[in-house]
């Protein structure tokens, strides 16, 4: 005999296992643009002075002068690579697989004020996923300066965001 889960108990799943998917693609996907295939074990100070370790982990967590392991290195960006995704979660509407590991990135890499409160947040919650996207092109700047590596960064992040996911 075969049984049907509730319709809320199987949407939480679909929903866990989505959220899982992102996280997943998400730490894949911020991994080199952060560490630029260097992992940093000793923290540092990024270009406009915030002290970074291993893959652009900043804040909470980052103790000056400490030798971070590759799993506590693994563990953090799991867990802001999550976080991240948190933001995209409250703020954004239904976005693809895709557009949330594109979002999740920025999210990751600017804060949440690149989904929550934003112009892009507007267009992506109206549906007009092109016009958000393309306004992730606009957090470029870091110091007050545009800076190529986040240029870059966000065109891709820009393409990302607007490829259909696979077998849709």
């Amino acid at each position: 005999m075969t049984t049907v889960q509730p319709a809320s108990r199987t949407q939480g799943g679909v929903a866990a296992l989505f959220a899982a998917a992102v996280i997943a693609a998400g730490a894949a996907y911020v991994k080199p643009w952060e560490s630029g295939g260097k992992v940093h074990t000793v923290p540092y100070r990024d270009i406009v002075g915030v002290l970074t370790v291993c893959d652009g982990i900043t804040g909470k967590g980052v103790i000056e002068g400490k030798t971070y392991t590759k799993a506590e290195c693994d563990a953090l960006l799991q867990e802001r690579v999550a976080e991240a995704y948190s933001h995209v979660q409250r703020c954004i509407k239904n976005p693809n697989l895709n557009q949330a590991v594109a979002l999740t990135s920025a999210t990751f890499n600017i804060g949440p004020s690149v989904v929550c409160g934003s112009t892009l947040q507007k267009y992506a919650n109206a549906g007009d996923w092109n016009r958000a996207c393309a306004e992730l092109l606009r957090w470029n700047k870091a110091g007050g300066r545009e800076v190529k590596g986040l240029t870059l960064r966000r065109i891709d992040e820009n393409a990302v965001c607007l490829t259909p996911p696979q077998g849709g």
